[in-house]
């Protein structure tokens, strides 16, 4: 199929207006059909990657009860006897070894809605190694090749082999992914040395956080070719500090934008990105664009989708109005229902209900709703996964990231 006239940003150098083609889920040099969808005055983006999530973790209101914490493994002591994660208890008992049981699938489906609602069609779900079914369950894509730690103070608590044990899976082919000196005192800063002790820093390592890092460790980790997943809100809602983003892209980092969990971080990806937009101001558009798009797919090593639109490479795109002129600013100040259409690899998973018409589709297989008075399509039941929980709890819910 094809999409006329809409204005085709590529990357972060490239935009043009012109149409733009998909053929068997992927994008192509033309279109094979005569099915075309009439886009002027619209944006085409690649689709968003979330390079940190803890898709099980976005429930709401957040939970911090003796913040700003001089390092998180407080927080995690604590967070147990917060009363969103008492209240989430009520619908399930944490149990990160398999969360195929006990309603762990429809809480972190719940956590991948999140995502498809802010233009995500890749996320990474940082939790232990889940069985495979786990990662065939979801709409878009979970990422399903990588290893992990927790921390290095709290190792693997949560689930998992020793931290040098998982790096030595990877090969270096797949990413190795810990949270990282994520405070501001003498246990956080004492993590980086032993990062590098333990053989963890490497061009596969994907590093959470780094708030206690100074400029000679960062140094090392751009040496090294590792990648920073950066959550500003999430480090400045818990620590009330974060790390250094203009000595770290001054110095090249690899870094990657990510929301957390709705517990400590952003209600979703598009506002991730005009929080950090009105934090950092001096951040350009088009880097704050990269932190979603190449950065992410360059460390999660993604093969069939680079976080740009090129020909041969997987369809994942992200179709929305057009409320600045620059579509780099315009992109830094979406909301959901500024959406106008999603792809996963050619397939729609959420847009404007109109759009349907282009595709091969079953009604029972989406859910159909209203966003500022537009109609609007899902793929799956959401909403019956809400319904789930609140008559698990025996009362009515709200997530903030659900548009209905």
């Amino acid at each position: 199929m094809e999409f006329a006239n809409v204005l085709i940003v590529k990357d972060a150098k490239e935009h043009t207006i012109g149409n733009l083609s998909i053929t068997n889920g992927k994008f192509s040099d033309k279109s094979y059909d005569k099915i075309q969808a009439e886009c002027t005055g619209l944006i085409a983006y690649p689709s968003l990657i979330n390079i940190h999530d803890h898709l099980v973790g976005n429930w709401v209101p957040k939970g911090a009860p003796s913040r700003p914490y001089a390092n998180t493994s407080i927080w995690v002591d604590e967070l147990n006897e917060s009363e969103s994660v008492k209240e989430r208890d009520k619908f399930w008992k944490s149990n990160l070894h398999d969360l195929l049981n006990d309603n762990g699938l429809d809480l972190a489906l719940l956590g991948a809605y999140k995502n498809i609602f802010s233009g995500v069609t890749v996320v990474q779900d940082h939790v232990p190694r889940q069985k495979e079914d786990y990662y065939q369950a979801f709409p878009i894509k979970v990422i399903p090749d990588y290893q992990q730690g927790h921390s290095i103070t709290k190792q693997n608590w949560w689930g998992g082999d020793e931290l040098a044990e998982e790096m030595k899976k990877t090969a270096g082919k797949i990413p190795f992914i810990i949270h990282l000196a994520e405070g501001s005192d003498e246990l956080a800063r004492s993590e980086f040395d032993e990062l590098v002790k333990l053989g963890l820093l490497k061009n596969n390592s994907i590093l959470v956080h780094c708030t206690a890092l100074t400029e000679e460790q960062f140094k090392q980790v751009k040496s090294a070719g590792a990648s920073i997943a950066w959550c500003p809100n999430s480090n400045i809602y818990l620590l009330g500090t974060t790390l250094d983003i203009d000595l770290v892209l001054r110095l090249g980092v690899n870094v990657c934008l990510g929301t957390d969990s709705t517990l400590s971080g952003s209600t979703n990806l598009l506002k991730e990105l005009i929080y950090t937009k009105q934090t950092f101001p001096e951040l350009e558009y088009t880097t704050l664009f990269k932190m979603v798009t190449e950065n992410p797919a360059k460390a999660l090593k993604l093969d069939t989708y680079h976080g740009m639109i090129e020909t041969d490479a997987e369809a994942n795109l992200l179709i929305t109005r057009m409320n600045k002129k620059d579509p780099y600013e315009n992109f830094v100040t979406l909301n959901t229902c500024d959406i106008e259409l999603l792809l996963y690899a050619g397939k729609p998973v959420f847009g404007k209900v109109e759009y349907l018409k282009y595709f091969s589709w079953d009604a029972k297989d989406y859910y159909l709703f209203e966003c500022d008075e537009n109609k609007m399509f899902v793929i799956g039941h959401p909403e019956d996964i809400l319904k789930k929980i609140e008559k698990k709890l025996g009362y009515k819910k709200h997530f903030d990231y659900l548009p209905f």
